[in-house]
C-alpha cells in the first residue's frame, strides 16, 4: 500500500500542477488556469517539431536495431566458430551507460581532432560536420543508438531462435525448402510475436531517449536534434517552469500512449494470423 501510494501520488500532484502557472525562478505562488499550459504547448511550433525530430529518430534506429539484430542473431544461432565470444562482445555496448556511450561518440565524431575525421581527410575527404550540421547530427545520433541498443534485440531475438523447434526444419529440408524459404516460411512467422514485443520495448524507451542527445548535440545546431524529453528538462530544469514541464510530460504520456495502442492494433492481426 506504501509503494503504491508512493507512486500514485507523485503522478496525482504532477497532474494537478499541469493546470497550473508555477515557477520557480522568479518565484510565483501557484495559479490555476486550466488547460492554458497544454493549449500553449499544442500551439508552439517547436513542441511539434521536436515530436517530428523524436519520431525521426525512433523509427529509423529501431528500425536498423531490428534488422541487423536479427541478422547476427540468425549468424550466431548457426553456431559459426568463435560465437561464444562474438556473443560477449556483441552485448558489451548494451552494458556501458548511455552518457559514457555519448562522450566517446563525440570524441570520435569532433570534427578537428576526432579520429574518424583524421581517418577519412586520409583518403582525401573534407571534414565532415558530423554534429553541427543537421543532417549529419541526426545520423549520428541513430548510429550511436544503433550501436549501443542492438545487443539488446540480438539478445532476445537470440533466446527466441534457440526455442524454435528443429522438427519443423528437418521437414522442411526433406521438402528441398532453401534457407531463404525455411527464413521467411518458417522462423519470421513463428518469431514474430517476439519480435513485436522487441520492437515495442524499443519504440517506447528510444522515445525517452535524452542523454545521448544532450551530451553529442545538446539538441543543436539549434533545436535540429532537439527530443521531447530534452525539450521537458530545458523547461522544467533551466526555465524552472513547472506548470508547463507536467503539462508537456502529460502529452508526451498521452502520445506514447497513442502510439503504441496504433503499433499494436496494426500489428495483432497479423500475430494472430501467425499464431
Amino acid at each position: 500500500m506504501i509503494v503504491l501510494a508512493m507512486a500514485i501520488f507523485p503522478l496525482i500532484y504532477s497532474l494537478s500542477i499541469s493546470f497550473m502557472h508555477y515557477r520557480l525562478i522568479p518565484p510565483m505562488p501557484p495559479r490555476f488556469n486550466g488547460l492554458d499550459n497544454y493549449a500553449k504547448i499544442l500551439g508552439q511550433a517547436r513542441f511539434w517539431s521536436v515530436i517530428y525530430t523524436t519520431s525521426v529518430i525512433v523509427i529509423f534506429s529501431v528500425f536498423l536495431q531490428y534488422v541487423i539484430g536479427f541478422a547476427v542473431a540468425t549468424a550466431l544461432n548457426a553456431k559459426i566458430r568463435g560465437s561464444s565470444v562474438f556473443r560477449v562482445l556483441l552485448l558489451m555496448p548494451m552494458l556501458i551507460a548511455p552518457v559514457a556511450v555519448a562522450l566517446i561518440a563525440r570524441m570520435i565524431l569532433n570534427p578537428v581532432i576526432g579520429p574518424l575525421d583524421q581517418f577519412l581527410t586520409m583518403f582525401g575527404f573534407p571534414d565532415l560536420p558530423f554534429l553541427s550540421n543537421k543532417n549529419w547530427a541526426m545520423g549520428s545520433l541513430i548510429a550511436v543508438e544503433v550501436w549501443q541498443w542492438t545487443p539488446f534485440v540480438i539478445l532476445l531475438m537470440l533466446a527466441g531462435l534457440q526455442t524454435l523447434p528443429r522438427d519443423v526444419y528437418e521437414a522442411a529440408t526433406l521438402e528441398n525448402a532453401s534457407k531463404w524459404r525455411q527464413f521467411w516460411d518458417i522462423t519470421f512467422p513463428m518469431l514474430l510475436p517476439i519480435s513485436v514485443a522487441i520492437i515495442f520495448i524499443r519504440i517506447i524507451e528510444s522515445f525517452k531517449i535524452m542523454d545521448t542527445v544532450f551530451v553529442m548535440t545538446g539538441g543543436g545546431p539549434g533545436i535540429a536534434t532537439e527530443t521531447l524529453t530534452l525539450f521537458a528538462y530545458q523547461e522544467g530544469f533551466k526555465k524552472f517552469n513547472l506548470g508547463y514541464t507536467s503539462a508537456l510530460s502529460f502529452l508526451f504520456l498521452i502520445f506514447i500512449i497513442v502510439i503504441g495502442v496504433i503499433f499494436l492494433a496494426i500489428v495483432k492481426p497479423y500475430v494472430e494470423k501467425r499464431s
